[in-house]
């Protein structure tokens, strides 16, 4: 059964504790210190405006190896033409806002709400929270957001507004983080984009696991800033 939390300090109850839907917690604060105790646990808040915070440690999980990501034929011609130009951390305010604006199949309205804007936003300005930036001609097409601790990136979502956009993100996200010995992906719950793209679906007791891993090298606080130009 979900635990009501006070809103007094960032404690948690045990991620096995979480309801057969995932549902782990309800209430607390959405402040920096929450949101990296609730992430080092393997919990992340997912909601609506019409409801409380709610904290979530879905079973089982879908996780995505860095190395793993699936490159088709399709995307790497798109990647060899070179229509994009990919940029880390240089308009996390936008890609939340796109991601809040972009339709989901199974949800007309959005989870990512005022109150997570502002959240996700502080975070990055601590250094927590980045960005991937999918450019077509100076515009803005596509990119995601997510956080990292220790070695272990939590995907949030994802937008494109130009074919392909979010997939060049998620791999030049991947390529990166192989690169900087990252882990893993966490890509929270099932869905057959991201398995297709090579993401897998974990048992609980085994991510939280290679989660305490992966927490226990230092985070690298600060942003992401480059922009990448890779020839194949």
């Amino acid at each position: 059964m979900a635990v009501y939390l006070s809103s007094n300090n960032p404690a948690f109850p045990h991620p096995e504790s979480a309801n057969p839907d995932g549902l782990l917690a309800i209430g607390g604060k959405l402040g920096i210190d929450w949101l990296l105790t609730a992430y080092e646990q393997g919990i992340f808040p997912w909601f609506d405006e019409h409801n409380p915070i709610l904290w979530w440690s879905p079973n089982p999980r879908l996780v995505l190896f860095p190395t793993d990501f699936i490159l088709r034929k399709s995307l790497k011609r798109v990647i060899k033409q070179q229509k994009f130009d990919v940029r880390f951390d240089t308009c996390f305010g936008d890609v939340i806002e796109n991601c809040a604006q972009s339709p989901r199949e199974d949800n007309p309205g959005t989870w990512i709400t005022a109150e997570m804007k502002q959240a996700y936003s502080d975070l990055h300005e601590f250094g927590a929270a980045h960005s991937v930036e999918v450019f077509s001609h100076g515009q803005l097409v596509g990119g995601l957001y997510g956080v990292s601790l220790g070695k272990a990136f939590f995907g949030e979502s994802m937008f494109f507004i130009h074919r392909d956009a979010s997939k060049v993100a998620l791999y030049y996200l991947c390529h990166e983080l192989s690169q900087w010995g990252f882990h893993f992906i966490d890509a929270q719950v099932e869905t057959s984009h991201l398995m297709s793209l090579g993401a897998i679906k974990m048992e609980r007791s085994r991510f939280l696991q290679i989660l305490e891993t992966a927490t226990n090298h230092p985070t690298c606080l600060g942003k992401w800033t480059k922009t990448i130009h890779y020839e194949f």
